[in-house]
């Protein structure tokens, strides 16, 4: 076989590959993490996958690279944005407090660099961009109608985990949100291929079934961001379509459409009218977003240059909370507000640039891939069905960016950059000057960039799924037990850098020591220990501190005092989190053990002012406070035993 057709078969697996990666994703939970909340499953495996086919992504087009007699690489301007945001993000992880979630949100910049990349270089051909947009269009469809059947048969589940919006569709996303915007990424290039793609009729016939497949799905998520989003990009794809002599019928019948839905059946589906009148109903997000918003503008006014890291919000957040949130936000539920509080001006910049950089060449292609004019009017042309439904899909995830977390759900984000790189391909339409020709010297520097980033992919990936195997075996462990410490310590031998497994394996032996027994001194010096260690891998955590002075309390008897006092680790623990109620029910155990009875019940009535529902050990203690004062008021000083039982571990 000669090298032009080993080259051509590297080309097909390249494209095979990236399919494979978009498909998987999507099927996985969307990439995300959030099944380790919800499920009792671990979250960090479901990337595992796109990391290890983005690998091979790279070493077939370092053998392409090889294989091929002339090797040439498209490079218009928009790829020095994106090469200098992963430099930048890779700069700001070296640097960043906690270093576990910063390195794994710069895997995934590293993993979305590269894609963006290949699929520019390996994929620009219009086959292959038409197979990934029609592959996707299925896709979509296909995650549209499970959400459907979620919907009406009220089946919260996702494969076989339980969800947490009964009700809702979700496909096999666990937030509907993310599936709402994985949906509205691909309805344009479904509903643009139908208009003006130089397809069969039985094609756009069932291109034209999965469109209104996947708009209804969208429906069924019931998310208001996404209602928004949808509707302004349907505008924009019918004001583009008007201005196309050839597309004005097509257009005016979508414009009828749209007006039928929104006067005639819109009103008429009870979920979508409750969702954009009734309140926020269960949806704990949208309750508390302006605070979660403001808590974020907070930490990015504070960092506004650089930011405080990648994934760095959700451990700094803590500082910044406001009284209304006494729940953990993970992420800022605005894409634009966790830019800038991870990264700062300088990142957000990068990142404008490189979506002006890709417009500007959309704007340079847009007349030569608009179709020929025949004698009347312009051609239908596949070319500009793919560019308008790009457009409108990238146009509506930046709107929908404002009001959710959508673009860190790796399914949604790896479309975007599918999409972000086949437009800015186009530039080859209009001029030549973006082909850069490779000479040895050319093909060996790509080549160690390429093979160096597919070994820091495999070997961060071997390293992340004996983490995951352990954490996996440990979830299936009787709490507290002696069976998850050893699984949890299996997977601090994989992975050092993991403060929540040391936190995991300190609250157990917190735990046993607080039950007593004959061992109960020596399982608070191990509880001492890993405290420590997870102190030191993520100081923001102020549950480590409390957990560490709690453990102090515990053994600081009259008959054998503890070697320490644990009043700065309580206190420490009050900076980093001023308004968390746990935290101040913890502080108010402390004064309980300190006989300060006065300053444990201020403790306690401020933990149910900031969480009044569901906060029963808070108010559990307050009675128990309320009790020995008024014991104390009556008579005598009454000898106590000590502190009551723990609460729930926080």
């Amino acid at each position: 076989m000669d090298r032009d057709k080993l080259a051509d078969w590297c080309e097909h697996g390249i494209l095979g590959l990236v399919l494979g990666i978009l498909v998987v994703t999507a099927l996985l939970f969307g990439g995300t993490g959030e099944p380790v909340v919800f499920g009792g499953l671990t979250g960090g495996w479901h990337f595992l996958p796109a990391q290890g086919l983005t690998a091979l992504v790279l070493g077939l087009w370092c053998l392409r690279l090889w294989l091929a007699p002339k090797a040439k690489f498209l490079w218009p301007p928009a790829c020095w944005a994106v090469v200098a945001f992963v430099c930048y993000a890779g700069i700001r992880y070296a640097s960043a407090d906690v270093e576990y979630p910063a390195r794994q949100e710069f895997l995934q910049v590293l993993v979305y660099g590269f894609l963006f990349v290949a699929i520019l270089n390996q994929l620009h051909r219009q086959e292959a961009t038409h197979t990934v947009a029609l592959t996707l269009v299925f896709l979509a469809m296909v995650l549209a109608a499970y959400a459907i059947y979620q919907c009406v048969m009220k089946d919260s589940r996702v494969w076989t985990v339980r969800g947490p919006y009964p009700g809702r569709g979700t496909g096999t996303f666990i937030n509907p949100n993310n599936l709402a915007a994985f949906l509205e990424l691909i309805l344009p290039m479904a509903i643009s291929y139908v208009m003006a793609a130089r397809l069969g009729a039985l094609t756009k016939v069932l291109l034209g079934y999965a469109a209104l497949v996947i708009l209804v799905g969208i429906g069924v998520t019931a998310s208001r961001g996404a209602y928004a989003s949808t509707g302004l990009m349907l505008l924009v794809i019918c004001g583009v379509l008007l201005s196309q002599r050839n597309y004005r019928p097509q257009a005016v019948l979508l414009l009828v459409v749209l007006g039928v839905v929104g006067r005639y059946l819109l009103p008429r589906v009870s979920m979508i009218q409750t969702r954009l009148s009734g309140p926020y109903a269960g949806n704990y997000a949208g309750d508390m977003r302006w605070s979660i918003w403001r808590g974020a503008r907070d930490i990015w006014l504070d960092h506004w240059a650089f930011g405080v890291g990648p994934a760095q919000f959700d451990p700094w957040f803590s500082v910044y909370r406001p009284t209304a949130v006494q729940m953990r936000p993970l992420l800022a539920h605005n894409d634009y507000l966790n830019t800038l509080a991870d990264y700062g001006l300088v990142g957000a910049g990068l990142i404008l640039a490189t979506l002006i950089l890709v417009g500007l060449g959309v704007v340079g292609s847009w007349r030569f891939v608009r179709g020929s004019r025949d004698d009347f009017a312009r051609k239908q042309s596949s070319k500009f069905a793919f560019t308008l439904g790009a457009i409108g899909g990238v146009l509506a995830i930046l709107v929908h960016a404002a009001m959710d977390y959508n673009l860190h759900a790796p399914a949604v984000a790896l479309v975007l950059v599918a999409w972000l790189a086949l437009l800015t391909s186009q530039w080859r339409f209009a001029t030549e000057q973006f082909w850069f020709s490779t000479g040895t010297l050319g093909r060996v520097a790509a080549t160690i960039v390429l093979l160096g980033g597919a070994g820091v992919l495999v070997a961060t990936g071997g390293r992340a799924v004996r983490e995951e195997t352990a954490l996996a075996a440990a979830a299936r462990t009787p709490s507290f037990s002696h069976a998850r410490i050893a699984a949890l310590v299996r997977a601090t031998a994989a992975e050092d850098r993991n403060g929540a497994t040391d936190y995991a394996i300190a609250e157990c032996y917190r735990r046993k020591c607080l039950d007593g027994g004959d061992q109960y001194v020596d399982f608070g010096r191990q509880a001492l220990g890993w405290y420590r260690r997870a102190m030191a891998l993520n100081p923001h955590d102020a549950n480590a501190w409390l957990g560490y002075g709690d453990c102090v309390d515990f053994l600081d008897t009259p008959g054998a005092p503890a070697a320490e006092s644990s009043d700065p680790y309580f206190q420490h623990a009050l900076e980093l989190d001023p308004n968390g109620e746990n935290t101040s029910t913890m502080v108010g155990r402390h004064w309980i053990h300190r006989g300060d009875y006065a300053a444990a019940r201020a403790c306690f009535e401020r933990s149910l002012r900031l969480q009044w529902l569901g906060n029963e050990p808070a108010r559990k203690y307050l009675e128990i406070v309320e009790q020995r004062l008024r014991e104390a008021a009556a008579g005598p000083e009454v000898e106590l035993e000590g502190p009551p039982a723990a609460p729930a571990a926080p």
